[in-house]
């Protein structure tokens, strides 16, 4: 991405997820900046029984406006819900009918009890296309635009990527991706069937593995997605801690917030890159859009990545 001076200012109403660029996502182009729902059926750390459910109506402001600033590609999972709320059913309840252009990716393998609490992941070609079909329920839809098979260790995943790929020929599912893959599961994946993504955790700070991964999808034209990039280790609990002194001194340089740095370096690090920071909170929803518009001179991207390599 090009460099632009330091004067660069982010102002309210040129908010749009458009200034981010845009990515072939399979047949679909989709603006680099999108939309996690990881965070929005509670308030509070994501994936636990107890999670304290949102606002509805909070909920379906945040969805509606991401839409209305430009987000087309929005991220989500059967397994991300909270005591009263799914997040597969607010999308359903605040976007449904789709519009065409808009490319809702889901995955699958993870499994939670009704009770919210963690179960074995789905291994057999059953079990996962009881979670597809479970999304395409909660969805309204009668396919899949995208499904990413989320991935525990380093095993072999042929018989599990198979039966998604099944499912594709079948017209369930458009397009396949990966999540928390290590490079020689990409590798097995790909003589199976075509992945357009991979899903993995990415930010400032990452482990030399994870750049690896980045490089790799890169050099095949692979969109990289990744999770926790505000997060960091804070991971489903979310932003915490104390942020490296390089990310304070750009934030506070350009008069934006650190998580708008780390989303605008991640942005930075290729073309392929696309972001899906998640909020329930429509304040912070512009500004995760607007980081889109943030162009990092050399310099700050010196910084920055000196914070990430440590």
């Amino acid at each position: 991405m090009t460099s632009m001076t330091s004067d660069t200012t982010l102002t309210a109403p040129s908010v749009s997820a458009a200034s981010s660029g845009t990515w072939q996502l399979g047949d679909r182009t989709v603006h680099r900046i999108g939309f996690g729902t990881m965070r929005l059926p509670q308030t509070g750390p994501a994936l636990v029984p107890d999670a304290v459910p949102r606002d509805r109506d909070q909920a379906l402001r945040v969805l509606r406006r991401a839409v209305e600033l430009g987000v087309n590609h929005i991220d989500t999972a059967a397994f991300y819900f909270s005591p009263l709320r799914s997040a597969n059913e607010l999308i359903n309840s605040a976007l449904a009918p789709y519009s065409d252009d808009l490319v809702i990716a889901t995955k699958v393998g993870p499994a939670r009890g009704t009770d919210g609490q963690w179960i074995d992941h789905a291994r057999t070609p059953e079990a996962l296309r009881a979670q597809v079909e479970e999304n395409l329920r909660q969805l309204g839809r009668d396919h899949l635009d995208l499904v990413n098979l989320r991935i525990l260790g380093t095993d072999s995943i042929a018989e599990r990527f198979g039966a998604l790929a099944e499912l594709r020929q079948a017209g369930l599912i458009r397009q396949l991706g990966l999540s928390n893959v290590h490079p020689h599961q990409l590798t097995e994946a790909q003589a199976i069937a075509p992945v357009i993504c991979v899903q993995n955790p990415y930010g400032i700070g990452a482990s030399a593995a994870q750049d690896e991964v980045l490089r790799l999808c890169g050099e095949q034209g692979i969109a990289f997605v990744p999770f926790y990039a505000i997060a960091g280790a804070g991971r489903e609990g979310g932003a915490g801690g104390t942020e490296p002194g390089e990310v304070r001194t750009v934030a506070e340089a350009r008069g934006v917030s650190t998580a708008q740095v780390r989303l605008a370096w991640t942005l930075h690090r290729g073309p392929h890159v696309l972001a899906i920071p998640g909020t329930g909170d429509v304040a912070h929803l512009e500004d995760n859009i607007a980081a889109g518009a943030l162009r990092l001179t050399a310099e700050e991207l010196a910084l920055l990545n000196r914070a990430h390599t440590g």
